[in-house]
């Protein structure tokens, strides 16, 4: 028997496992093709997509003949990839509510899930059968022509049946048919599992363009190639959109580095004068000059400034169909879209909270602000959940500065005449690792394809502009929304009388109240402000003396004493544990879970036979189930967490 003291040293990095043991084979593959360097667009030679399932289907989809493409069925397909980890579970029990919501059936009712084989799925069954999945799958199908079927179902099965004999396995999938906007489409849930129970892992050729085919293809045979009619319409209701249309993109394409296109030549087709009409719509839109009879010159701001007009014509779209909905009467002059031009703080009343952009995953609120307008604003997948209607919020910008990526392209662009590419970052860099430089370019295809902020020459390089650096910051701006700060979880009507720090009493006792408008939301605030008043008055924490109200230096410190007193009592009944206010000093137990009260947000300290409520800070959040231990004094808390040492909280 071998001596306990006995070991088999394994030379290696510290904290690796020794010699490349603890990776998988397609690791160590990816990390020689790294090593060994990218080819000419900047890639690396080898990155594991051919592993990926789809990947020949996708390929040979991606390269089909331009004509056929040019006679078939458009459609439309968004596609995000979530990660179920973490609160990847609860986003995904959120977005099945979502697309089950009521009003997006052709009468009304709300949306019913089905499958391969039901028209009736239970959505809470698949969310269980995925509760293991390292990821999630949504597709978002919209068929240009989508409206030719009497029923969806059966478009969508044979698509799903398409992707099974493409991929090699047999799919988990639900899907919802939505018919509440003016292009009826698909939203469609796929495990991240296949038949094997391994992780499902679908090749970029395939998500980016095979999927789209296919459903070109089936949609093409089910109601015939587009005719000559078709096309000729589709291209003339295009002529005068303000908004990024395939006019536009073919005039971007056909147009020199400066943007000169010419018409006198016959390379347009038959299409030729709705090429022209577009150009006129643009010159009077100020996007196109006629600089001779035939030569214009596009607006090099053409793509960005048409996405933008068209994103706020679906905003204001929305907001119009919202209003309906709740009987608002608000005029176009009272609506406003926050964050387009460096708005402030804008305070209100959140009327709804929906999905502006499911594929991607991002919310909007609709804010009835103090101002007398009517607010929508983009904000982040995980703000506060909360953040629901009836609640009051303050609505800020967010926190984006430049990013080192986008300084460094503008940089490099500045040295060769606005010019970036992938050879030039390794020629200037020659010890930047591959995946560096490719995680620039990827940069620059997101800023690309979902803002236009970039534009990409045949050759795989880029044309940069001299502001760069402040477009991407600009970018996360708009991608990341609006900040919102929850000021009420309550409605309006709920603090008059409310035992609690409520944010009325903030508004009474502040030197500089926030200004409101004489109508609409602004005159309910006024009116609970009085009644608020008369009810501090009535339980004497304030008093008027000559026309003045003065309130107790401890009003604030003893309401929110009652409500934490109330919250205790109740929570103690509910686990069996005695409730202890927290009166400064040492803090130290288990983190049970945050608690939303009037007062603010606070965090359940729990021990062996008592607990406490103290006030909650965002650095809590990975400490749930955690035993923790700080210091108290006030509102200010020091936490000793993990690593970190004595981090003080205000």
């Amino acid at each position: 028997m071998a001596d306990e003291r006995d070991f088999e040293p394994r030379l290696g990095r510290i904290r690796s496992s020794g010699g490349g043991r603890g990776k998988s084979y397609l690791q160590r593959v990816l990390r020689a093709a790294a090593l060994a360097g990218p080819d000419r667009s900047g890639t690396s030679k080898f990155q594991g997509s051919r592993i990926a399932r789809g990947f020949g289907a996708g390929k040979v989809l991606a390269s089909r003949d331009k004509l056929s493409a040019f006679r078939s069925r458009r459609v439309i397909i968004k596609t995000r990839i979530v990660k179920m980890r973490g609160t990847g579970a609860k986003a995904a029990a959120l977005h099945m509510r979502y697309i089950q919501r009521d009003g997006v059936t052709q009468d009304g009712r709300p949306g019913e899930l089905y499958g391969r084989d039901t028209d009736r799925s239970d959505g809470k069954d698949f969310l269980e059968r995925g509760g293991g999945d390292r990821h999630q799958f949504r597709f978002i199908v919209s068929a240009e022509d989508a409206g030719e079927y009497p029923d969806l179902k059966p478009f969508v099965r044979k698509l799903m049946a398409r992707m099974e004999a493409d991929l090699g396995t047999s799919l988990d999938w639900v899907a919802v048919d939505h018919h509440n906007t003016g292009h009826p489409h698909t939203h469609i849930v796929l495990r991240g599992r296949d038949d094997l129970g391994q992780d499902l892992v679908i090749a970029r050729d395939y998500i980016a363009h095979g999927m789209r085919e296919r459903a070109a293809e089936i949609v093409t045979l089910d109601l015939g190639p587009r005719t000559d009619l078709e096309i000729e319409d589709r291209f003339a209701r295009q002529v005068s959109q303000e908004r990024l249309t395939h006019l536009d993109r073919a005039l971007r394409r056909a147009a020199s580095p400066e943007g000169e296109v010419s018409l006198a030549d016959g390379g347009w087709g038959v299409a030729r004068p709705h090429w022209a009409g577009r150009l006129q719509t643009l010159s009077r839109m100020g996007l196109a000059e006629e600089t001779a009879p035939g030569q214009w010159r596009l607006s090099a701001d053409l793509e960005t400034t048409l996405r933008d007009m068209g994103e706020r014509a679906d905003i204001i779209k929305t907001m119009h169909r919202e209003m309906a909905m709740r009987s608002m009467d608000r005029s176009l002059a009272d609506l406003a879209i926050f964050g387009r031009h460096g708005d402030g703080a804008v305070t209100g009343r959140v009327v709804t909270r929906a999905l502006s952009d499911a594929g991607e995953g991002r919310h909007y609120l609709l804010v009835d602000g103090l101002d007398g307008r009517l607010h929508y604003a983009e904000v982040p997948e995980n703000a506060d959940g909360a953040v629901m209607p009836g609640t009051i919020v303050r609505l800020g910008g967010a926190d984006t500065q430049q990013r080192q990526v986008d300084q460094t392209v503008a940089a490099l662009a500045e040295r060769h005449g606005g010019t970036y590419s992938a050879a030039l970052h390794q020629a200037y860099d020659p010890q930047a690792r591959p995946e560096f430089i490719t995680a620039h370019v990827r940069r620059l295809e997101a800023m690309r394809r979902v803002a236009g902020l970039t534009e990409r020459k045949p050759d795989g390089s880029w044309t940069i502009a001299k502001d760069h650096a402040e477009r991407g910051a600009q970018f996360d701006a708009d991608r990341a929304g609006a900040k919102v700060e929850l000021l009420s979880p309550v409605p309006l009507d709920d603090l008059a009388k409310r035992r609690a720090r409520t944010w009325l009493d903030q508004e009474l006792m502040a030197e500089n109240p926030t200004p409101a408008h004489d109508g609409g939301f602004g005159q309910e605030l006024q009116t609970a402000l009085r009644q608020r008043r008369a009810w501090l008055i009535a339980e004497g924490l304030a008093r008027e003396e000559a026309g003045r109200t003065f309130y107790r230096r401890d009003m604030l410190t003893h309401l929110q004493a009652q409500e934490l007193t109330e919250t205790g009592a109740a929570y103690a009944d509910a686990i069996g544990k005695r409730y202890i206010p927290a009166a400064g000093g040492t803090i130290e137990g288990v983190y049970r879970e945050p608690v939303q009260l009037v007062s603010g947000k606070f965090a359940v300290i729990e021990k062996a036979r008592d607990f406490t409520l103290v006030p909650w800070r965002p650095v809590l959040a990975r400490e749930l189930g955690k035993s923790v231990r700080g210091m108290m004094r006030g509102d200010a808390i020091s936490w000793t967490l993990g690593r970190s040492r004595g981090q003080s909280i205000t």
